[in-house]
């Protein structure tokens, strides 16, 4: 089976490809919605983000407006998160994989928004990067509901920097052509990869 990994910067369209890619038919493993449903459905993690954060839960689930502002203050805050919900994520992750593979899947594709950034780079056979101009990306960006450009920066940051993730990458796919377009590059990597 092929891992196939899939990332890029805020604002960069990277859900968008993603479902593209899930609409070829390829399983697709979501960092984000994992996060979002272990900080519902992890008795353990939601237990040690309330010791390491305070109290965090709104309904019984992680409320990200409490944490993000538990986080704030403290210095090491984003360190200790990321020791919490990295391992919890990765084994869901590695479940996934492990799943597909069992099945006789042939190309699964994981959407890991800090994947060199968590060096998770070498759990996958090929990388993906989706990109944009930083006009296009920031106009994206600071469009969104609640967004300040000091959010942005801040967010900017914590990621490793475009050009580098286009460097490392073995496909990169400009979000800033057409949807058509993005689509026909999803179909070539994918041709690509079943004729490897």
């Amino acid at each position: 089976m092929i891992r196939l990994g899939l990332t890029g910067s805020i604002g960069m369209g990277k859900s968008t490809i993603a479902r593209m890619f899930a609409d070829e038919g390829l399983p697709v493993w979501d960092a984000d919605e994992t996060v979002h449903r272990l900080y519902a459905t992890s008795e353990p993690l939601k237990a040690a983000l309330v010791e390491a954060f305070g109290e965090v839960l709104t309904d019984g689930s992680v409320d990200r407006a409490k944490l993000s502002l538990n986080l704030k203050a403290k210095p090491d805050g984003f360190a200790r998160l990321n020791a919490l919900v990295h391992p919890a994520t990765v084994a869901d992750r590695e479940a996934f994989l492990v799943h597909h593979a069992a099945a006789g899947t042939r190309l699964t594709l994981c959407d890991i928004p800090l994947l060199f950034e968590t060096g998770a780079q070498t759990s996958f056979d090929k990388v993906v990067v989706v990109s944009a101009p930083p006009e296009v990306q920031a106009a994206r960006v600071l469009a969104r509901p609640g967004m300040t450009a000091e959010k942005f920066a801040d967010i900017l940051a914590r990621q490793m920097p475009d050009a580098e993730k286009r460097r490392r990458a073995d496909f990169v796919i400009d979000t800033s052509q057409t949807l058509q377009a993005n689509r026909q590059q999803v179909r070539e990597i994918i041709r690509d990869l079943h004729e490897a």
